[in-house]
């Protein structure tokens, strides 16, 4: 109900929300790094972080972006994904005028703390679809291990 009433202009939830993002706007929240601890609706890029008995995945969502042109660093157990989406519309056309601008656009840098036990030799990072998968492996010594009883 609630989203269904996000999308009514005339509403007065829509009107918050609208007012919201235009403040976000204004104080360029989407340049502000964010952690996974403390994120605002609408950072740059979203992000879904899981973990497996091996590794910690961590899927960005990221459509339109150049892959090249994505930094991903891991330094002292910090994960920093750090890149620039273009705007769609150039600026310089006159004959498009435009009332709605809702995808973020410039640069994003985020930050996600990492469990101590991941290996920083052992992280791969892929972008597919629009989705930038990084696998970090974790260390051998900390996963669980079967004990034999004799």
């Amino acid at each position: 109900m609630y989203a269904s009433l996000l999308n009514q202009p005339n509403s007065l939830f829509g009107q918050f929300d609208l007012l919201r993002r235009e403040l976000d706007q204004a104080f360029g929240v989407l340049d502000l790094p964010s952690s996974i601890r403390s994120v605002t609706p609408g950072t740059l890029p979203a992000i879904n972080v899981g973990q497996t008995p091996t590794s910690v995945e961590v899927y960005a969502f990221a459509p339109g972006l150049d892959a090249s042109k994505i930094d991903v660093s891991l330094d002292h157990g910090l994960l920093r994904i750090a890149g620039e989406r273009a705007p769609d519309i150039p600026d310089e056309d006159a004959n498009i005028h435009v009332y709605a601008h809702e995808r973020g656009t410039g640069s994003f840098s985020r930050a996600i703390s990492l469990p101590d036990d991941v290996n920083p030799d052992a992280v791969n990072a892929s972008y597919r679809d629009g989705v930038l998968q990084i696998s970090i492996a974790r260390r051998e010594s900390v996963q669980p291990k079967r004990i034999a009883v004799q």
